[in-house]
């Protein structure tokens, strides 16, 4: 199994397909590099794709300190990814907490970035739910300590995965499977280390304002926790786009991947050709019939 090591001597797991022009998946908190199959099998055809698992996320180490968890560190893998694969440049692929490592590696290492897509990003970033998320993450990882199957059951069936589980039943339970197979110590720490302690995204305008890499915002309009979020980002980033996908939930990418890809097959070519745009200015003014 292929391995990379990181500046702090974590080991990487990741697997790669395709050739030319790099794209990094970065995979959400319930999944792995696995979710991202139909994205790979799509896209190098045309693409390098390189897919890999979080630390906690076996066959990646799972350090016992849960320091070595942060929202830095998830940023940070993302850079050393690219760094042992030897790659410049990528397009960066994020959904959910992969979504808001792609984010901050834009904030971060906005010259190793071809483009950004942030999608499914936004759970507790909004001011009056910040008490309200620490609280359900640190519910929800001790459902964890206590096991893997236990804390699936409920995990899997929250209020923004239900319509994957209405639309697709065989591959909800493909992504349920999955989900239990993770290491029960990886996901508390992650949930403690990376989930309840990431900063609001409404704390990070300044940030977001200052991005000029071509950037794809995400989300399913029954996602709830992101709409919110995804227009700050929209309105925030100024070469931000926004796709909100019709009756979805939060993972996007495996509920309607013939539309993912597409949607994210657009962006990179206009990416890839130099033809995104950056906002006009005058499209932020406040008059609402004209000038």
């Amino acid at each position: 199994m292929p391995h990379l090591t990181t500046d702090d001597n974590v080991k990487l797991f990741y697997e790669e397909s395709g050739s030319g022009v790099p794209v990094v998946f970065v995979h959400e908190f319930a999944g792995d590099y696995r979710s991202w199959e139909m994205q790979m099998r799509h896209f190098a055809r045309s693409y390098r794709c390189i897919g890999y698992n979080a630390r906690g996320y076996p066959p990646s180490d799972v350090p016992a300190d849960g320091e070595r968890y942060s929202q830095d560190r998830a940023r940070d893998d993302i850079r050393a990814v690219l760094d042992a694969l030897k790659i410049d440049k990528a397009h960066i692929v994020g959904l959910s907490m992969g979504g808001f490592a792609a984010l901050h590696f834009g904030f971060t290492y906005p010259q190793r970035a071809r483009s950004l897509v942030v999608a499914g990003c936004g759970y507790g970033a909004a001011p009056n739910q910040r008490q309200q998320f620490a609280a359900e993450a640190e519910a929800a990882a001790r459902k964890f300590e206590e096991g893997m199957a236990k804390a699936v059951e409920a995990y899997a069936l929250g209020p923004t995965r239900v319509q994957f589980q209405n639309k697709d039943p065989r591959g909800w339970h493909e992504f349920a499977q999955q989900l239990a197979e993770h290491s029960s110590e990886g996901s508390v720490r992650t949930l403690r280390g990376v989930q309840k302690r990431r900063p609001s995204l409404f704390d990070l305008v300044d940030r977001m304002k200052a991005i000029t890499v071509p950037t794809l915002v995400m989300t399913g309009d029954e996602d709830w926790p992101c709409l919110e979020p995804a227009l700050l980002m929209k309105r925030t980033i100024p070469t931000a786009a926004l796709v909100v996908m019709a009756n979805a939930g939060h993972t996007i990418n495996l509920e309607e991947p013939a539309a993912f890809n597409q949607h994210l097959a657009d962006f990179l070519r206009a990416v890839d050709a130099g033809a995104w745009p950056h906002r006009d200015p005058r499209a932020m003014k406040q008059a609402i019939l004209g000038r």
